[in-house]
């Protein structure tokens, strides 16, 4: 009998120790470091086929992670494109965050938020969400990305580069942490934004203009335009080079291993019908992630369709947090971690085989700050696009600048092309007003210049994809599909230049930092 009762408790006595052993060996939820270049195309990644952008931490991330091939923002202007990243959600169902440079609705928690109460120490450094007002609660100012750790400056390389020490800045973070706890940290760099200085990408990046392989279609090739590209370069090259200096720093304290590493931009790079438009090249954006601990294999390049709005469930799963449980509203994302368990090179999964985009006002500069609204979608090797105010201008009117455009070295060649030679081409493809609908092959015409729209034999390809659209807009509960699109248009624009139009027409000056005086075309007097 005394035997017996010994086996028994000995039994249990095991049982408790094995448990508590796997207690112990429970894996520790991961770090998170979320790198966002501000205005960064895919294409111009070295990962991705370029040789004249030198990118070694971004190509170090996707080598020894996951390179995606078909990451795409919803939205592709700065606010809207990064509302979506911190929700979890459309920016059609974000209210007045849908819009650039709004006032963020309260009711909606960003995931940095919702870490910070829930055991992470939580920052950023430089660009969060920006730009808008953020709210604030109990009287204090709402931190959407994190609070800020901008201490630390340094020596720019050109005068178009932010002093912001940002690898520095993120040691203070680190330094600042209190001992066990995991960390989430936004680096939301300000390059590459404009404005630059011009041809630092040759006086200072020793580049030359022969190193780039291919003008995009959009735009001249001339050497104005591929200097411009050269010194958009140059600011990549600042963005990775701290990134550079950040991963080694994890690496010299033991935290790489268990940290999640996304690297990526809010939209693409800030040139004539590409930032803030709807086309292949302004919402398919660079992404690459690296998670030594957690990745299954590496080295994957991963061709599913990827949404911004999948890095928030994906952090709250990893956190052991649902959206109930964190406080925040359902988000229309997917985890990222089936991706990341599987072993499959290609295509992964069967449901991520499209994605939804649009937009509704982004900069001012129509009449009543109306916005130039947009829903479309990206299937297989097409983009269908719905254009509902083909009366308005799609970059903003031509007497107030185009100011949907930032004002550039090829915005002023292009300009000139029409105003001094006569020639419409690249005034039209850039600045024009559209038709209603537009249908791409992005496989064969990534830069969107043919609309097969008309082309009969893709009629039904048209329908369907429009079809699915509507449909899944709808259960989306987006206000332009459900007929009350105008809405967004009576959310208030929160900077200075608010109602724009009607006060520069009525002769006020206003200052407009990030176009050029030149911009402002009399093309409607003309005609």
């Amino acid at each position: 009998m005394n035997k017996l009762v010994l086996y028994v408790f000995g039994v249990i006595l095991l049982g408790s120790v094995s448990s508590c052993k796997q207690k112990q060996e429970k894996p520790k939820r991961p770090n998170i470091l979320f790198a966002i270049a501000d205005d960064a195309s895919w294409k111009y990644f070295g990962a991705y086929g370029c040789d004249w952008v030198k990118t070694p931490a971004f190509d170090k991330v996707a080598e020894r992670g996951l390179l995606f091939q078909n990451a795409y923002t919803p939205n592709a202007k700065c606010a809207p494109s990064r509302s979506i990243i911190l929700t979890g959600r459309n920016s059609w169902q974000l209210e007045a965050a849908a819009n650039h440079a709004p006032y963020f609705p309260a009711k909606f928690k960003t995931y940095a938020e919702a870490l910070g109460e829930n055991g992470y120490w939580v920052g950023s450094v430089a660009k969060g969400w920006a730009p808008g007002v953020p709210g604030s609660i109990n009287g204090k100012e709402r931190e959407l990305a994190g609070p800020k750790f901008d201490t630390y400056t340094a020596t720019p390389p050109s005068k178009g580069i932010s002093n912001n020490d940002y690898a520095k800045n993120f040691e203070a973070f680190l330094d600042a942490r209190p001992k066990g706890e995991p960390f989430c940290f936004w680096y939301g760099s300000k390059e590459p934004h404009r404005s630059y200085e011009y041809k630092t990408g040759i006086t200072k990046g020793g580049k030359n203009i022969s190193e780039i392989d291919e003008v995009p279609a959009l735009w001249p090739d001339v050497d104005t335009v591929r200097t411009d590209m050269l010194d958009y370069a140059f600011e990549i090259e600042h963005f990775d080079s701290h990134l550079q200096k950040m991963l080694k720093k994890l690496e010299e304290i033991g935290e790489l291993d268990n940290t999640i590493v996304i690297v990526t931009a809010d939209n693409g790079m800030p040139f004539p019908r590409i930032k803030g438009q709807v086309y292949e090249y302004s919402n398919h954006l660079p992404l690459a992630i690296m998670w030594p601990k957690g990745i299954k294999k590496s080295g994957r390049v991963i061709s599913d369709f990827v949404s911004f709005a999948d890095f928030t469930p994906t952090y709250l799963e990893l956190a052991g947090l649902t959206t109930e449980s964190a406080g925040m509203k359902p988000t229309v994302g997917k985890s990222l971690t089936d991706i990341f368990y599987s072993e499959k090179d290609g295509k992964v999964t069967d449901d991520r085989d499209h994605m939804l985009v649009g937009k509704e006002r982004h900069d001012v500069g129509r009449p009543n700050d109306e916005g130039y609204p947009v829903r479309g979608i990206f299937k297989g090797d097409y983009l269908y696009l719905h254009n509902f105010k083909t009366e308005r201008w799609p970059q903003g009117n031509p007497e107030t600048g185009y100011l949907n455009c930032d004002g550039s070295p090829t915005k002023t060649y292009i300009l000139d092309t029409r105003r001094k030679k006569g020639q419409m081409k690249y005034w039209q493809l850039n600045f024009g007003k559209r038709v209603s609908d537009e249908l791409y092959n992005v496989k064969k015409d990534p830069y969107c210049m043919n609309n097969l729209v008309d082309n009969e034999e893709l009629a039904e390809l048209k329908l369907a994809m429009k079809t699915q659209m509507e449909t899944e807009l709808k259960e989306q509960a987006d206000p332009r599909i459900l007929g009350n699109g105008d809405i967004f248009d009576n959310y208030e624009y929160s900077g200075p230049v608010r109602n724009f139009y009607n006060r520069y027409e009525s002769g006020e000056d206003i200052p407009t930092h990030w176009v050029n005086k030149s911009d402002f075309d009399t093309y409607l007097k003309e005609k």
